[in-house]
Order: structure tokens, then C-alpha cells, then sequence
């Protein structure tokens, strides 16, 4: 088996179906099978796959259990010799699994490539970043010192913003919507770390592969659609509670500290998870 995509799913019945097609469309001939792993979907989505989508296998995980735990079942039941972690809001164009998986094979140390992602405008995202250091929180992509100050040095070193991403490179971590990981490097690394429920295990993911002595690329000539639709609306407050709590366990895994350091930078991380929720509940 060339190929095992696995698409976590939650309430993703309104598109999952043309990530699905889109998959069909780019195999190119390519032994690939799909699993589409639910977590717990209150809205129809494993049935909808499983009447439109037949061959696809869906798993259902019984409850909410995060992306991290979704993305390691799947993984586990899958035979391919290259792993697809695929969003469900996700658009393959036809070139992006070939241009994958030739740049894999071409890069025996490559644990992780990801695609050029894209959204629905066109506009290309900002995958492909350094790992996130101590002021990281206050200067990241969404931050309001970002948007106040956007070419201050924090944040352009992070988010690699003097990069156009039309050219491949090596990188410290790439975005999670899209990731094609080497099975030989899980087996030798581990999957995804299952303390995150959502958000950060990607990064922690590339972090405990380039230190394995992997590398992860960037490769723009594979281009994935993805919409990002949800940063307007309003979100669960469980999901930014425990975004923040992600990025407490990933400091504390990657940058161990003092004691007093660890709780005064949880203080102010949970500060911002505080920011946050106030703003979600302005949204409509």
C-alpha cells in the first residue's frame, strides 16, 4: 500500500465529502485507501460518509476524544507506507498526493512533508514556521500585536515571513491540516503525543521528529485548499481552554524550566486563554 489518508472528523458533514472526492480524483493510480476517523459527530457525518463515500472506512471513536488520539487510531489501522493526517475541510488538487510522495522518496530523511496550502481566495497560508519561543503567545500569527505590528522581528521570525513559500525548504514544523509522515519515523518516534486535544500536537509532532534527527519539508509543488472559515465565529470555549492548555504542556515538555518560570508562564498563557474566551463570546 502506497498511501493510508486518515481524515478526522466532527461535525464535518458539510465538507467532508468534497475532501473525500477531491482524494479520488488525485490517487493517479495510487494503491490508496481512506479512513475517515468520527469523533462522535452529532450532526450525520459518518452516516453521510458511509452512504456517499463507500470506500472510504469510517471508525468511530465513541466520543470526543481530541485530533491527536483521532489521528493515532487511524494510523494503527492503516497499512500504507506513507501516512496522509488530512482536515476534513481540506481540498486536494491532483498534483499534491503525487508531489508528496515523490518528494519522500527522494528525501530518505524526510519524516514529514507538508503541501502548499492555500485558501479559497487563493491566498497562500502561513505553513512552514520556526518552533514557537517564549513570546510566541504574544506574536503569533492571530495575535493583536501581529496585526498592530506585523513586521516586528518576533513575529517575522516565527511565522518566516521573509519566505514568499513558492520554493521547498526545510522547516521546523508545518501545519497539521495537512501532513504526510513516513511510517518508518512513527514507528521509530511515536505518533502524536495524546495529552493535546486540539491544536499544538503538530508542532510537538515535528519537534519530537527533528529531534529523532529527521527532517521536515515544505513542498509547494503539492497545493491543498484549505478553509479557514471558523476564526469569525464563535468557537467552544473548550476548544481555546484547551488550545492554551496545549501550549502550557508543550513549553513545559520542550523548554523545561524553574519551577516558578513553568507557573508564570501557564499564569500568563491562561491569561490569554482568559482574552480569548471573552472575545469568543462577543462573536455572533
Amino acid at each position: 500500500m502506497d498511501l493510508s489518508v486518515v481524515v478526522v472528523t466532527f461535525n464535518s458533514r458539510a465538507f467532508v465529502l468534497d475532501c473525500l472526492r477531491s482524494l479520488e480524483r488525485a490517487r493517479a493510480g495510487l494503491a490508496m485507501e481512506v479512513l475517515v476517523v468520527d469523533n462522535a459527530s452529532a450532526d450525520g457525518t459518518a452516516d453521510e460518509v458511509r452512504r456517499e463515500a463507500p470506500w472510504a472506512r469510517v471508525l468511530e471513536m465513541g466520543g470526543n476524544t481530541g485530533y491527536a488520539k483521532a489521528v493515532n487510531r487511524g494510523t494503527r489501522e492503516s497499512t500504507g507506507e506513507f501516512v496522509l493526517a488530512l482536515n476534513p475541510d481540506c481540498v486536494v488538487t491532483e498534483q499534491a498526493l503525487p508531489g508528496l510522495l515523490a518528494w519522500m522518496r527522494g528525501h530518505p530523511r524526510t519524516a514529514i512533508a507538508g503541501p502548499q496550502l492555500f485558501d479559497a481566495a487563493g491566498e497562500i497560508e502561513l505553513s512552514g514556521r520556526s518552533f514557537p519561543g517564549a513570546l510566541t503567545f504574544l506574536f503569533n500569527r492571530y495575535s493583536l500585536l501581529t496585526r498592530l505590528f506585523p513586521g516586528n522581528p518576533w513575529s517575522r521570525r516565527y511565522l518566516l515571513r521573509d519566505w514568499d513559500r513558492t520554493t521547498p525548504r526545510a522547516v521546523d514544523w508545518m501545519s497539521g491540516s495537512a501532513l504526510l509522515v513516513r511510517r518508518s519515523a512513527i514507528d521509530q518516534v511515536g505518533g502524536m503525543d495524546e495529552t493535546y486535544f486540539m491544536f499544538n500536537e503538530d508542532v510537538d509532532w515535528c519537534h519530537c521528529m527533528k529531534d529523532a534527527g529527521w527532517s521536515v519539508d515544505y513542498v509547494p509543488a503539492a497545493r491543498v485548499m484549505h478553509r479557514i472559515g471558523s476564526s469569525r465565529s464563535r468557537v467552544s470555549e473548550r476548544v481555546i481552554l484547551e488550545r492554551h492548555r496545549g501550549m502550557i504542556h508543550y513549553f513545559r515538555k520542550h523548554h523545561p524550566a524553574h519551577p516558578a518560570i513553568e507557573a508564570l508562564v501557564a499564569v500568563l498563557i491562561m491569561l490569554r486563554a482568559r482574552l480569548m474566551l471573552a472575545v469568543n463570546a462577543l462573536r455572533s
